[in-house]
């Protein structure tokens, strides 16, 4: 089996409701870059790429379109059935853009599937579940917001809730962690998320001001090495998030001692074939992980989900998708969705996800 043809195509997911705060940034839609690939027996898989923006991280909309076209014909004539050497040879075409690289390896791991007759989590090592826990994240907002969204995800069924922190006085963010943890029933986890918008007094006064709350700190500061002084200076876990875009940063953080878990994407870590191999290294150190992506459409949440469901229930943090925040299903049958604070897994080979192309409008790049 050979890839014949790659096309990409460019689409923006609106928001549903208000506009999406976080520390750094406001967003009311975002630009999706989804990747398609075609083999020389008909299989078609799809990925896609979506950056929270161009500020939230070095990632952005048009650089994964840029990598995509430098990449993109190098890939015509390579075994999709091998996604290791797909991705030897991206790195062959071009240094770095883990998050484009990450459209592509999706799109394989969807061929492989189809081809075997396979779910991509079987291809993993196989589902520990069938119903794959989410969470919901409250946008930074008034307390009195804050709270009553806690209150009604719980109610759907949420497990875990997390909370936007930062862009504003330490005084605030402290008044809606003590208000919403006054809020949170037993078995439900709660996360305080500054997105790097914290210094190290922020985060030091806030886990002292929330001592007897608990919670995980995810990614408070804003470099590796804020973070890494915050150990045995804070009451609660660290997590990263944004900091961990490579294996060898979360290798780092594990033998430093700088994590005691992580909020990982999967595109920033460049795909599901990079993200099987930090899932493993979470399974033997006993960090519990979440499956997210920054955000996207049904193709994305169906990669997070498919990760998701083969990652030790101890360790699962869940599943964050941006299903709740957005009015477009790409597979009208077979959407993916959140029911009671879970997902369930697609059924059908690879991803389980057919996405309507029509959606998308004619290919903004084409290779083969």
């Amino acid at each position: 089996m050979k890839i014949a043809a790659v096309n990409i195509f460019k689409y923006d997911t609106a928001i549903k409701g208000k506009p999406y705060r976080m520390s750094n940034t406001v967003m009311t839609h975002f630009d999706t870059t989804i990747v398609e690939i075609i083999t020389d027996t008909g299989l078609r898989g799809y990925g896609e790429t979506c950056p929270v923006g161009p500020v939230y991280q070095p990632q952005h909309a048009l650089g994964a379109r840029a990598a995509l076209e430098q990449m993109g014909p190098t890939l015509i004539g390579e075994n999709p059935l091998q996604p290791r050497n797909i991705y030897q040879a991206m790195d062959n075409a071009l240094n770095g853009h883990a998050y484009a690289k990450a459209a592509v390896d999706i799109a394989v791991w969807d061929i492989c599937g189809k081809a075997y007759g396979a779910r991509v989590c079987d291809l993993l090592g196989g589902a520990v579940r069938e119903d794959v826990p989410s969470y919901y994240s409250i946008g930074v907002c008034p307390v009195e917001e804050a709270v009553e969204s806690a209150r009604e995800k719980q109610a759907e069924g949420y497990p875990r809730i997390q909370v936007k922190l930062g862009g504003r006085s330490l005084e605030e963010d402290i008044e809606v962690l003590q208000k919403v943890a006054g809020v949170i029933k037993p078995g439900v986890r709660l996360a305080a998320d500054a997105n790097r918008g914290w210094t190290l007094r922020d985060a030091i006064f806030a886990s002292s001001a929330c001592r007897d709350i608990p919670l995980i700190l995810e990614q408070p500061c804003n470099t590796y090495d804020e973070n890494r002084q915050l150990a045995g200076r804070v009451c609660h876990p660290v997590y990263l998030d944004e900091n961990t875009e490579s294996l060898n940063m979360v290798l780092r953080a594990v033998a430093q001692g700088v994590a005691d878990g992580f909020g990982f994407k999967v595109t920033r870590l460049g795909g599901i074939t990079q993200m099987q191999t930090v899932r493993d290294v979470c399974r033997e150190t006993g960090r519990p992980m979440t499956c997210d992506d920054a955000w996207g459409g049904d193709i994305i949440a169906a990669a997070c989900v498919h990760l998701g469901a083969t990652v030790p229930a101890h360790l699962c943090e869940g599943v964050w998708l941006a299903a709740p925040y957005t009015t477009t299903h790409y597979d009208r049958d077979n959407g993916i969705a959140i029911v009671n604070g879970h997902i369930k897994l697609p059924e059908g080979p690879g991803l389980g996800i057919t996405p309507d192309t029509a959606l998308f409008g004619p290919p903004v790049l084409e290779f083969g």
